[in-house]
């Protein structure tokens, strides 16, 4: 991961003097990410090499590559802990802490004109995880695995029913459809779909095996009777119409690589397993590939007994209103006890009621 051309463009070209002689930044940008090394490099200025290959294509003024200097990347960064989906699985506790030291830290080198808001995502689906992640110093928080249980976010019935039932142990890491060869993986919904096995499964046999006429032929054919409910070949053939369109060189690529070819058709599943969630494919509900991280299941703990127990209930606003609104109540409740104030157990709790 590095610092891309397109990136710094987009930065430096919006770039402009005020009167004052400050610098005003036009163009904003919102970083998410989860470690120090991609943190540096958005909370430094951009990269000379870059700028200087920008004003050589007459992209940028010169004035524009002063100004650069004098601003970080970002304007914001989202601080991503254990969440659903691509993560490295990172505890906020201590992820956060880490990413604001290395904000100040890189502030002073630099002396900027503005501070950099850090912001936390993952892990935060309930008031008392908001309120910690404040307490922390973050500027703002990002919820994620909670607003897909929501009747906005266009999933499935079948879908917000599973993730209305999930427990915090309910997740699992799984490979990634956009980077399966480099072994990427992101963490999905366990409970109630076969969707981690079986796609770890079809890891497995990849980094095995050079080619799918390699793999055992009892193996090939459980994968097209239980998995791909389809022939390699069939598959294959629509895969390859698919790249032809959207990218010829893959087409290519895998006519000169058997290793590559089968990749794609692995791709295949891994892609349609989110679309089939979506959608609510009938017959392949155990293929499900749902993005997922432990908050969910601690939300489901939270809102246990309350309105938002039912998935029909769960509007994204009031799940927001009710995060907010709690952290409110819980830092209100530790000032009080701060002062030696002592509420009853049965004043201590926030429970949702619906708005």
């Amino acid at each position: 991961v590095d610092m891309t051309v397109p990136l710094v463009y987009y930065r430096v070209s919006g770039l402009e003097k005020n009167p004052d002689g400050s610098v005003r930044i036009n163009h904003r940008m919102i970083a998410k990410l989860s470690r120090r090394e991609v943190a540096t490099l958005f909370l430094s200025p951009a990269p000379l090499d870059i700028l200087k290959r920008l004003l050589e294509e007459g992209k940028i003024t010169p004035e524009q590559a002063e100004l650069a200097a004098r601003v970080p990347m970002a304007d914001d960064i989202t601080v991503e802990a254990d969440s659903g989906g691509h993560t490295d699985n990172r505890p906020l506790v201590g992820l956060l802490p880490s990413i604001m030291a290395l904000r100040d830290e890189l502030k002073e080198k630099y002396q900027y004109d503005n501070l950099v808001r850090v912001g936390a995502g993952g892990g935060i689906g309930t008031p008392e995880a908001a309120f910690a992640a404040f307490m922390m110093g973050a500027a703002y928080i990002v919820t994620g695995s909670v607003n897909q249980a929501c009747y906005e976010a266009g999933t499935s019935e079948h879908t917000r029913n599973l993730l209305a039932n999930a427990g915090m142990a309910d997740v699992a890491m799984a490979p990634a459809s956009d980077m399966f060869e480099m072994g990427v993986r992101v963490q999905v919904l366990k409970r109630g779909t076969l969707f981690p096995m079986r796609a770890q499964k079809l890891w497995e046999l990849y980094d095995a095996y050079p080619t799918w006429e390699d793999i055992p032929i009892k193996e090939r054919e459980k994968l097209e009777k239980t998995v791909f409910k389809n022939d390699f070949d069939s598959i294959w053939a629509g895969t390859e119409a698919f790249f032809q369109v959207r990218d010829p060189r893959q087409v290519e690529k895998a006519n000169r690589d058997p290793h590559h070819k089968m990749a794609l058709v692995f791709r295949w599943y891994l892609g349609l397993s989110s679309r089939w969630s979506n959608g609510g494919e009938k017959g392949r509900e155990m293929d499900y590939q749902i993005w997922c991280g432990p908050s969910m299941g601690a939300f489901n703990d939270w809102t246990r007994g309350s309105y938002l127990e039912s998935p029909e209930n769960r509007s994204v606003v009031d799940v927001a209103q009710h995060i907010l609104s709690g952290a409110a109540f819980y830092s209100r409740l530790r000032i009080a006890e701060t002062f030696g104030l002592r509420l009853p157990e049965h004043l201590r709790k926030y429970i949702p009621q619906k708005l």
